[in-house]
């Protein structure tokens, strides 16, 4: 009997390895599977122990949570009722020790009188030597602390002076260099004039700007010239004259150099 190929016909073996295919195919897939139910397996497992630890722990989780809002709300309530409130009294009472300082500042004669009022205070008003005392650690006693400096390095009290300007502390450019500033005026008349260059050195390199530094420069120039630090002084008056010449001091810096070459 004759046979025959019908075209297109495939044999059997490649209808097994389909098969063998599929089961291939079945067997990644329950693979794939097992894996991801390990992987939830296991976040189930870190979940119930996170959930028995704190359940173990509940007061204790409690307590610290307790302790944080008090610490907060008191802070928050000693901010209000007592910084704040001592802020606002410590800044009134500012009030008339600056107005004497100002008066001070602008008289002609009679400055010593002017300049203790503002120290110490009138007619049931607190001076600054007070406020600075007494509201230590807001914003208005330290600022008396500056004030009270520069009034004592006006009446002569050098060492109290220097005390009280390094007590003040400021991120304002200006105040917290001339701060400086004073107190090497204040070795200055203490006749100290080493310390006196280290300050005005010191005040000169803060906050580089057209009031100041040229002013310190100015100072420190003058000191060192003094002291017989001739190459020291020049290096300040030259660094006048190249930077800060349309300044008062750049006007006349001209004959210092003259000295000290």
């Amino acid at each position: 009997m004759a046979t025959y190929n019908k075209r297109g016909y495939k044999a059997p073996k490649e209808k097994v390895e389909n098969d063998n295919a599929f089961i291939e195919e079945d067997v990644k897939v329950d693979e794939k599977d097992s894996t991801t139910a390990g992987v939830f397996n296991s976040l189930d497992q870190t979940a119930s122990k996170t959930e028995e630890w704190v359940a173990n722990n509940q007061k204790y989780i409690f307590g610290v949570v307790a302790a944080i809002a008090l610490v907060t709300v008191g802070y928050l309530m000693y901010q209000k009722f007592i910084v704040q409130p001592k802020e606002d009294e410590a800044a009134n009472e500012m009030f008339d020790a600056q107005q004497n300082f100002q008066k001070a500042v602008d008289a002609t004669k009679s400055t010593d009188s002017l300049f203790n009022l503002a120290l110490n205070g009138e007619k049931g008003k607190s001076g600054f030597k007070a406020i600075a005392e007494n509201y230590s650690g807001t914003a208005a006693g330290n600022l008396a602390n500056y004030y009270a400096g520069i009034a004592y390095l006006n009446t002569g009290k050098y060492t109290e002076a220097i005390t009280s300007l390094e007590s003040f502390k400021s991120d304002d450019a200006i105040l917290s260099t001339l701060a400086v500033g004073a107190i090497g005026d204040a070795y200055a008349q203490k006749k100290q004039q080493d310390k006196a260059l280290e300050q005005y050195v010191k005040a000169s390199e803060m906050n580089k700007n057209d009031l100041t530094t040229p002013r310190f420069l100015m100072k420190a120039g003058q000191t060192a010239l003094a002291l017989g630090k001739k190459a020291d002084a020049l290096k300040y008056f030259t660094e006048i004259k190249e930077k800060y010449e349309s300044t008062p001091e750049g006007s006349t810096v001209d004959a210092l150099i003259g000295l000290a070459q």
